[in-house]
């Protein structure tokens, strides 16, 4: 398999419609390049949860997942499952949000996640960040969204288990999903691991990126 670089990364973006998103479609990622590059800025902004029991356990486990890092969190007070019906206030949001980044890779849900939250984000992710790479997350669930991934970012084994542990430990609040458990997270990475030839991976979707073929040679 082809291996592509992005070179050096000081600072990435995260976004997500709710309070766990971001740990479920990239929490290995996040491990991985918080190890990789120590002082990484990581800038996060989460529409939903502000306030709530949620919002204590995102700002806990984004912290944990990204060690060594300057991790600065937003987390707004957007109605669950209604984020649609606010589309200028969550673009307004996103805006002034973009404007005080100074990331070139950006992580936000996948364009046909079946979650009205998720897919209204991945539609104006671009619409701000547009000279950015954009990678789009999964999110496992219950429903069969899962996508047709195109990039690969291949993870340790203890990565992979630290990324289950660290997801379980820190959302108490979602262990009633039947579906919100360690063998769940490690079963999908091992599934893009087998996809890219590695034990485990995280997976993305990429809409649009520039190469520069034989530079350097």
């Amino acid at each position: 398999m082809i291996e592509l670089g992005t070179g050096a990364v000081d600072e990435i973006a995260l976004l997500a419609a709710h309070c766990d998103d971001i740990a479920i479609g990239t929490g290995g990622t996040l491990l991985t390049l918080a190890t990789r590059h120590p002082g990484l800025r990581v800038r996060a902004l989460v529409l939903t949860g502000g306030g709530t029991q949620r919002e204590a356990e995102e700002r806990a486990a984004l912290s944990a997942l990204c060690p060594g890092a300057e991790v600065t969190v937003d987390i707004l007070e957007f109605p669950d499952g209604r984020t649609p019906a606010h589309w200028d206030e969550v673009k307004g949001a996103l805006a002034s949000f973009r404007r005080q980044s100074a990331a070139a890779v950006v992580f936000a849900p996948q364009r046909h996640d079946a979650h009205q939250d998720h897919r209204l984000l991945a539609t104006l992710a671009p619409t701000e960040f547009r000279d950015h790479l954009i990678l789009g997350y999964e999110i496992i669930k219950w429903e069969t969204d899962t996508p047709t991934p195109t990039v690969f970012q291949p993870l340790r084994d203890d990565i992979a288990t630290s990324k289950a542990d660290l997801i379980c430990a820190h959302y108490p609040s979602q262990r009633q999903h039947d579906w919100f458990d360690h063998e769940t997270f490690l079963a999908l990475a091992r599934v893009r691991g087998v996809q890219c030839r590695h034990r485990y991976a995280e997976a993305f979707v990429l809409e649009k990126a520039t190469i520069s073929i034989g530079a350097g040679q």
